[in-house]
């Protein structure tokens, strides 16, 4: 029990710190009048940290070559995730980051809820309930009243 309140209390600060990660990557998107060029350095100085952090845990290297077994579609996750970095830094001036933000937990909660009850890319089953649409009914609520005030 006490490993699983560690992982919520992990994944609420890794909630909180993408809005901070949004704000800090307008403003170097701004600072060239390029958000495509913030998303590219935020991916660069992360992949750096990465891999600093890599070498400090003694990574084997050499285990890399079993990612040729893997299926091609995996190697899109970097592009999903650039595509996600590039539209928050160019829709948080626009819409605002709790909107923004908002919507963003909107679609990640309905894509999760398909990703779990079909159990798609190798994920456990966990069937859609109508609790769990209650769940995504309220966000759907919330997005609207942060987008009316």
């Amino acid at each position: 029990m006490k490993a699983q309140i560690l992982y919520i209390v992990v994944a609420i600060i890794a909630g909180a710190v993408l809005p901070i990660q949004a704000g800090l990557n307008v403003q170097l998107g701004k600072s060239v009048q390029q958000p495509i060029f913030a998303a590219f350095a935020s991916f660069l100085i992360g992949s750096l940290g990465l891999l600093i952090y890599l070498f400090i845990l003694k990574f084997n290297f050499t285990s890399i070559v079993q990612t040729k077994t893997v299926s091609p579609l995996v190697w899109t996750a970097g592009i999903l995730g650039a595509f996600y970095v590039a539209v928050v830094i160019i829709l948080a001036p626009r819409l605002g980051t709790a909107l923004t933000f908002s919507l963003i937990v909107t679609g990640q909660m309905i894509i999760s809820l398909i990703l779990d009850h079909y159990g798609l890319l190798d994920l456990p089953v966990k069937q859609i309930n109508w609790q769990r649409l209650v769940g995504v009914v309220f966000l759907v609520i919330g997005v609207l009243l942060i987008r009316k005030f």
